[in-house]
C-alpha cells in the first residue's frame, strides 16, 4: 500500500529537469546536475536581437544573487536568425565587448527536432517553447521548472526576482 501511495504522489509532482549538460563557449561542459540545490535562470539569447540589452539585466542578476547561489546560463541560438555564425564571435561579443561573466553555452538549437534536450524537456513536459530570443526558464534547486517568461519580461522584473529570492538556499 505504501508503494502505491508513493507512486500516486510521484505522478502529482511536476517532472524535474534531468542532468542536462551544455557545452560552454570555451568547450568546457556546463553540467546542470552540478548546480542542484541552486536556482538556474536559463535564457536563450542572440547577439543581434532587439532584446540583447537584456544581457545587462542578466549580468545584474548574476552580480546581485550569484554569491547567494543563483546561476545564470545564456544559451545563444541561431533559431531566429539573429546570432553570429561562430562561437568565437559570440565569445568576443559576450565576454570582451559586453563583459558578461556568467556561464554561456555554445550556439544551441532551442526549437524543433534539433532542439537541445533541455529545451525538448521544456516543450514535452511543460509545453514551453521559446517563441523568440530571450525567453527565460527558472529552474528550481531540485530541478523543477518554477517559471517561464517571454522576451518582453526583463530578467530583473519583480515577477522573476521574487521567484529567484524564494528559490535561493
Amino acid at each position: 500500500m505504501k508503494n502505491l501511495v508513493l507512486a500516486a504522489l510521484s505522478l502529482l509532482v511536476a517532472p524535474m529537469a534531468q542532468a542536462f549538460t551544455f557545452t560552454a563557449l570555451n568547450g568546457d561542459t556546463l553540467d546542470m546536475d552540478a548546480w542542484r540545490g541552486q536556482p538556474v535562470l536559463v535564457v536563450n539569447t542572440a547577439s543581434f536581437c532587439g532584446f540583447t540589452h537584456q544581457y545587462r539585466d542578466m549580468q545584474a542578476l548574476y552580480d546581485e544573487f550569484g554569491d547567494d547561489g543563483l546561476v545564470v546560463l545564456a544559451v545563444p541560438s541561431e533559431d531566429f536568425n539573429q546570432e553570429y555564425s561562430s562561437n568565437d564571435d559570440v565569445a568576443q561579443f559576450c565576454r570582451v565587448e559586453t563583459g558578461l561573466t556568467f556561464p554561456i553555452a555554445e550556439i544551441t538549437p532551442v526549437r524543433g527536432e534539433a532542439a537541445h534536450p533541455f529545451y525538448r524537456w521544456l516543450a514535452d513536459e511543460h509545453g514551453k517553447v521559446p517563441s523568440w530570443n530571450f525567453n527565460k526558464a527558472l529552474i528550481g534547486p531540485e530541478g523543477e521548472l518554477i517559471g517561464f517568461w517571454g522576451s518582453t519580461m526583463r530578467p530583473t522584473a519583480r515577477a522573476i526576482t521574487s521567484e529567484i529570492r524564494r528559490a535561493l538556499p
